[in-house]
């Protein structure tokens, strides 16, 4: 493993859909529960301009990032191993500057306070009165995405849903 990470992401590959094309977003999604993959996955790629990688561990997930390139990384918070501050912060070591979001069940604001130390651009609860959090968090891949290709690293919008 290199000693850091720059990806440039899949920003500009094209998928043609009919007559038209889309620009493809590349996001990486680490959980240990195979259905909130699988669910997650299935709700972000159904507009077909998001195509999700996913990993049940942290241990995976690095593997992933060393041989394919990603736009966003969406990691839950509790998982057997290597939670996602954990995660976040071996990104950080690395230089790895992909936007990262925590979509998490851990609700609490310990949590919250570190991932936003630790460099997440978003923080999101996975239950919840939202009508979705799905649809928050595709809502949120797609502005980290554009604020990342506008050099926009300010965190002045923090979303706790």
């Amino acid at each position: 493993m290199t000693d850091t990470m720059n990806f440039a992401g899949h920003r500009g590959c094209i998928t043609e859909l009919g007559n038209s094309t889309l620009p493809v977003l590349s996001v990486l999604y680490v959980d240990d529960d195979p259905l909130l993959l699988n669910v997650c996955k299935l709700y972000l790629e159904r507009r077909q301009d998001i195509f999700v990688s996913v990993a049940s561990s942290v241990e995976n997930a690095l593997k992933l990032i060393e041989t394919l390139s990603f736009d966003v990384i969406i990691s839950d918070y509790q998982m057997p191993g290597t939670d996602g501050i954990s995660f976040l912060k071996i990104l950080n070591e690395k230089d790895c500057s992909i936007p990262f979001i925590l979509f998490t069940g851990r609700g609490r604001e310990e949590v919250m306070t570190e991932a936003i130390n630790n460099g997440a651009i978003y923080y999101i609860q996975k239950g919840g009165h939202q009508r979705s959090p799905f649809a928050e968090l595709d809502n949120k891949v797609r502005e980290a995405s554009r604020r990342s290709l506008a050099g926009d690293t300010v965190k002045e919008d923090w979303i706790v849903v």
